[in-house]
């Protein structure tokens, strides 16, 4: 299993309260770790499948540096590993703030442009196509067409730019059913996926096919109290792309990323709630 993406180095504060304009809030908590929907997802990924890749691109400094060694050094299960392939780009890594309010919910801050790999970085684009699936939250188009040869293609609405312009055939497209940048509509890509799920937060969620195949679910009663929404959507992408890759159908691998969105909610971060293995 592989992901191909980007990562953000995240500086978080738990706050009673989502500041209004002129406001000034007090955190009682703050901490910082890597974090973007490619890492996320990678490292739920690696946690599923019991190690996984990673492709990306990160800035060539010091967060840069230690957002790449902060992610290779995640636990991902007693024997697992996410290895990390990074192109260095002369550039400051992207950055993020994020406040968590006293009902878990994130609202985020992004400072920086999204960095992806590009399929003409010297990366290890051949050891893709002996995957079983891979999911792409962010590249240029060669990287999507490299990220094809896997034997499952899962793609986010936010890389849709890429996405079109690769003309590839996905297997999943992951959506939202109302957030702005996260929607999908038929012939938003030249190719349709052969399955689009829309994501609903507390409310689940449905997913479709182009021959009319359609089904929804519910959202998954939590493991445990709510700590923080960051990093949820992400976690749910990567248990449906672990899904698809392992061959389950679609109403049952919207189960497990649902089960993996669940979790992450349940833990402080992207990282520390997300689901050990699909059992």
């Amino acid at each position: 299993m592989a992901v191909v993406g980007h990562v953000e180095w995240i500086e978080f504060a738990r706050v009673p309260e989502m500041p209004a304009p002129g406001a000034i809030v007090h955190s009682s908590e703050v901490w910082e770790e890597p974090g973007g929907g490619g890492a996320v997802a990678a490292v739920q990924l690696a946690k599923l499948a019991g190690g996984g890749l990673f492709v990306t691109a990160l800035g060539d400094d010091v967060l840069g540096h230690h957002a790449a060694a902060t992610l290779a050094e995640l636990p991902v299960g007693p024997k697992g590993r996410l290895r990390i392939e990074a192109a260095w780009r002369p550039v400051p890594q992207r950055r993020g703030f994020v406040h968590v309010d006293t009902n878990g919910e994130r609202t985020i801050t992004v400072v920086g442009d999204r960095l992806g790999p590009y399929g003409g970085d010297d990366l290890p684009w051949d050891e893709l196509a002996g995957c079983d699936a891979v999911y792409v939250t962010a590249g240029d188009s060669h990287a999507v067409r490299q990220a094809r040869s896997a034997k499952v293609l899962v793609g986010t609405a936010r890389a849709l730019p890429a996405l079109a312009k690769a003309e590839v055939a996905l297997d999943a497209l992951v959506a939202s059913a109302s957030d702005v940048g996260e929607t999908y509509a038929p012939g938003d890509l030249p190719v349709e996926p052969a399955l689009v799920v829309r994501t609903a937060g507390a409310a689940g969620g449905t997913w479709e096919t182009p021959a009319g195949a359609r089904g929804e679910w519910a959202a998954t009663p939590l493991p445990g109290p709510v700590e923080d929404a960051y990093g949820c959507g992400d976690s749910f992408a990567a248990g449906l792309t672990y899904a698809l890759g392992t061959g389950m159908a679609p109403a049952e691998a919207v189960q497990l990323a649902a089960r993996c969105g669940a979790a992450c909610l349940t833990g402080r971060g992207p990282y520390a709630g997300q689901l050990l293995s699909s059992g």
